[in-house]
């Protein structure tokens, strides 16, 4: 029984740590370019540039096509995950986002394969329909092995084509885009259901989801959100828990008597600033549970007060003051407030949680919280 646990665990986390490798090496352009859209944008709407002139043009080329042209970037990133060519990887997205192609399939017109019909879907910005074809790709290509290597580097490339591409635009396709729907479905259900009780799950839950990667998860579900809708409403819910960790990991700084230990907990802190939680996580929090759970209420608090406000978010970009512009919209102010109030509860409830137990400080370096001595 406890084999059958963690063979199940260990799938788990494999998956995670394969969606991880997946959407880590682009993560940083991926926020860079939602930061220039939405300073595009705020600068359009304020009449400082118009969309018609160069500089918008050139430069909203550059953003929003990078989030058109997503599943060629997540090709790329895939065959390295899953070690296959790299260029029969990018003939997948190629056809995929071809324009004749995109106008017949996003236009809803008829279109079939050897009479079988090919489903309309929408596959600029998708992800998940390119990674399930690449997918598929590194077991073809595993079939090819056997050719003799004088004819595999003409016959490789031609076999997983007349395999995979078919196989993608009649089946993986569209159940790529019937999963990224069902998830859609399922958290805008919950928050749909009630906003503040969605807001105070996500913003509990979030940290914990990143301590085994299955934050990843919510990626492809925003990109999806904003591609259809042109807005999302489930990243804003966890901005709270990012400066909760923030809050929480300066008051373990302060309480550490011990120098190395301090320079750990504000660096943490200064990076949660940023928008990066995995330090605080991973170098304090999961070491110390009260110190997590206190950074766990704080984000519900902030969860709460996003979803209350129906603040949203209209490129994707983790929340953090840096990328505070992609959440420029609907909602924003509470977007802001969430911040500082987060932060202080954080700070507040790991800090005198830790001021009741002066005596554990005489007997440690710091102040046990959370385990630690």
């Amino acid at each position: 029984m406890a084999t059958e646990k963690t063979e199940k665990k260990n799938i788990f986390q494999s998956a995670m740590e394969q969606i991880s490798g997946i959407f880590l090496p682009i993560i940083n352009v991926l926020t860079a370019a939602s930061i220039m859209k939405s300073v595009l944008i705020l600068l359009s709407q304020f009449q400082i540039m118009t969309p018609e002139s160069g500089v918008y043009m050139i430069f909203y080329a550059a953003s929003d096509g990078f989030f058109y042209f997503l599943p060629l970037f997540l090709a790329i990133t895939a065959s390295k995950q899953w070690h296959t060519d790299l260029f029969i990887s990018l003939m997948i997205p190629v056809a995929m986002l071809y324009p004749s192609l995109v106008e017949i399939l996003e236009n809803g017109r008829n279109l079939s394969f050897f009479g079988l019909p090919v489903q309309a879907s929408i596959y600029h910005s998708s992800v998940i329909p390119v990674l399930l074809s690449i997918g598929l790709l590194h077991f073809v290509e595993k079939l090819c092995e056997p050719i003799p290597e004088a004819v595999k580097g003409i016959l490789k490339p031609v076999i997983c084509c007349l395999i995979v591409l078919p196989v993608t635009f009649l089946v993986l396709g569209p159940l790529g885009t019937w999963i990224g729907d069902g998830l859609m479905l399922i958290f805008h259900s919950l928050y749909n259901l009630n906003p503040v009780i969605a807001g105070v799950f996500m913003g509990f839950v979030i940290q914990p989801m990143v301590a085994v990667g299955a934050h990843w998860s919510l990626v492809p579900v925003a990109i999806a959100a904003i591609a259809v809708n042109g807005f999302d409403v489930i990243m804003p819910l966890i901005v709270g828990a990012v400066y909760g960790q923030c809050g929480a990991s300066l008051a373990l700084g302060l309480s550490f008597r011990d120098k190395e230990k301090k320079r750990i907990a504000y660096q943490a802190s200064f990076s949660c600033a940023l928008g990066v939680t995995e330090p605080a996580l991973f170098g304090l929090m999961l070491a110390r549970p009260r110190a997590m759970l206190f950074a766990c209420i704080a984000g519900a608090v902030g969860g709460a007060i996003t979803g209350a406000s129906g603040s949203v978010c209209n490129s994707f970009a983790f929340p953090s003051i840096v990328t505070s512009l992609a959440y420029a919209g609907h909602g924003f102010g509470a977007f802001l407030l969430a911040m500082p109030i987060s932060f202080v509860i954080g700070f507040g409830l790991t800090f005198l949680w830790g001021r009741k137990k002066p005596e554990t400080e005489k007997r440690s370096e710091g102040l046990v919280l959370g385990g630690e001595t």
